[in-house]
């Protein structure tokens, strides 16, 4: 096991240096003078801004030769997002799979060609959750002492692997987080996807399928979750998750919007691009999310309150059509829940991201006011 952050930052871009201290062991409950004196230790850099659009947007070869698939290695970290397992297996990401913002909205933007203001939307309010704000690391997978000291709690950085900030319930190939592994590849689930495409589309993946699979999805987590929730932040994941295969699996020479179902298990199992794999042409974020909102005009946000069918509304959840509320509530409650009072850089390392969200939501066209949670 790596005991020193001079191992960390060989593994990423070095920030800072901080006495050694055991691995997940919290900065919580120290006194205000050992607290004030940790801190001290610490060479802080400001988190970078997150990097602009590709300059070219064209459809390009990302399987190429500077990225070729490597297998994983003990300790490599791997989660439930297929697109970033396949980013870190070709070496867009680092191939440990810990990274920091910066290298995530670069990876996401170059293999995929994701639209900037989407792509830095998701990935600052994903790390604001699941990553150490202070290292200004992320684990895409699960907890490890490579992003660093921890926080105090209640945070967590628990890594893309914590259940119901992004990841979350009616995964389309990862089983709810009540039945064990919310992480892992499931067969299952993917024969579900397969059984829906045959039957809605030919045998290929496309919006019609991904209304018709989401929808199953949801009442299959109703029926036999008895834990079952879909609110913000996850509900827009699991919405925008849907059609996320059929923007961005398919080869960017291809232009018919159907998803083979080979390449689909490519990337949902084997983490890796198809061979001469060809990025989208053009950048793209959510496009054809209203086909599958479409299917169920009705649904809201909302948990089984008293086991397996027992799907209740949430009023305090934001909806699909309310963007603002899902932005102020997730600030002013997924955040300050997990940060409540913080301190010294650690505030200021969480002040910096949350503009980069809040940026990022404006820039995504919603009009929303901003919330100063730890003051302007």
């Amino acid at each position: 096991m790596f005991s020193s952050l001079a191992i960390y930052a060989l593994l990423a871009i070095q920030a800072y240096t901080v006495s050694a201290f055991p691995a997940y062991e919290s900065l919580a409950g120290l006194s205000r003078e050992e607290l004030d004196a940790a801190v001290s230790s610490v060479k802080w850099v400001p988190p970078p801004p997150p990097p602009g659009p590709l300059a070219d947007q064209s459809a390009k070869l990302v399987h190429d030769a500077a990225h070729p698939y490597e297998p994983l290695k003990p300790g490599d970290q791997r989660g439930p997002c297929p697109a970033l397992n396949t980013l870190a297996s070709h070496g867009y990401l680092p191939r440990n799979g810990i990274a920091t913002p910066v290298q995530i909205v670069n990876a996401v933007q170059e293999g995929f060609n994701l639209e900037n203001s989407f792509a830095r939307f998701l990935v600052y309010s994903t790390f604001l959750v699941n990553g150490n704000p202070v290292t200004n690391l992320m684990s895409i997978g699960d907890k490890t002492s490579l992003t660093g000291q921890d926080p105090p709690k209640p945070a967590t950085v628990a890594g893309l692997d914590t259940h119901n900030n992004c990841e979350g319930d009616t995964s389309m190939t990862r089983a709810d987080a009540y039945f064990g592994d919310n992480h892992s590849f499931n067969e299952t689930r993917f024969q579900n996807l397969v059984k829906f495409s045959k039957k809605y589309g030919a045998g290929k993946y496309n919006y019609t399928v991904a209304a018709q699979y989401r929808k199953f999805l949801i009442e299959d987590s109703i029926q036999n979750n008895p834990q079952f929730t879909l609110v913000s932040p996850r509900l827009f994941t699991a919405f925008a998750e849907s059609v996320f295969p059929v923007n961005f699996f398919i080869d960017g020479r291809d232009t018919s919007g159907q998803l083979d179902l080979d390449v689909a298990r490519s990337f949902f199992q084997n983490m890796t691009f198809p061979p001469n794999f060809h990025r989208r042409n053009g950048s793209v974020s959510n496009v054809g999310q209203d086909v599958v909102t479409d299917l169920m005009p009705n649904f809201r946000p909302g948990y089984n309150a008293h086991g397996v069918n027992s799907y209740v509304p949430d009023p305090t959840s934001a909806t699909l059509t309310e963007p603002c509320v899902r932005y102020v509530n997730f600030v002013n409650r997924n955040i300050k829940s997990l940060y409540p009072n913080p301190t010294g850089v650690l505030k200021e390392a969480l002040k910096i991201n949350l503009q980069y969200l809040y940026e990022a939501t404006v820039a995504a066209g919603d009009g929303c006011t901003q919330v100063f949670p730890y003051g302007k």
